[in-house]
């Protein structure tokens, strides 16, 4: 972030639509001292220059039904490119699946499930998972609370 010189009026819109998404440019040029034209440029730019990314509605899991929360260790039979293109294109249709991160470590990916009750999750491991292509090792870590979750980065 230090190579893209934000100024504090940036810093400012990026932390106010991190934290509301919603706000309209009227309110948000009120807030970090701008006309509303000067900060709709300046949003623009940073749409431009890449640092949002896009913008979207936060939903509630347990309100959807989704209360639960796995993270799931997945060991794959070998870490070549095509194994990995192939393990990777095939989680991208699973919408189970929030999160996968190819990871350095005991395991080749991370991912982070939600689920609505116990059968849910025993039919995501045995009719999801174990059938990825790849696999040869699942390890499943149930959280039992979520004590922080933030999508905010500190910019």
């Amino acid at each position: 972030m230090q190579d893209l010189e934000l100024d504090g009026r940036d810093r400012a819109i990026l932390l106010a639509l991190q934290e509301d998404g919603r706000l309209s440019n009227v309110d948000l040029a009120e807030q970090v001292n701008l006309s509303p034209s000067a900060c709709l440029r300046r949003i623009r730019l940073l749409e431009q220059r890449g640092l949002i990314e896009g913008y979207a509605m936060l939903l509630d899991p347990k309100a959807c039904g989704m209360p639960g929360t796995a993270f799931i260790n997945i060991t794959l039979n070998q870490q070549g490119r095509a194994t990995l293109d192939e393990f990777e294109a095939a989680i991208a249709d699973v919408p189970e699946i929030m999160e996968c991160y190819l990871i350095a470590g005991g395991s080749d990916y991370i991912l982070r499930v939600v689920y609505s009750d116990a059968v849910d999750f025993e039919r995501i491991h045995m009719e999801v998972l174990t059938q990825l292509p790849g696999v040869t090792r699942i390890q499943s870590t149930l959280a039992l609370r979520k004590v922080k979750k933030s999508t905010a980065l500190p910019i």
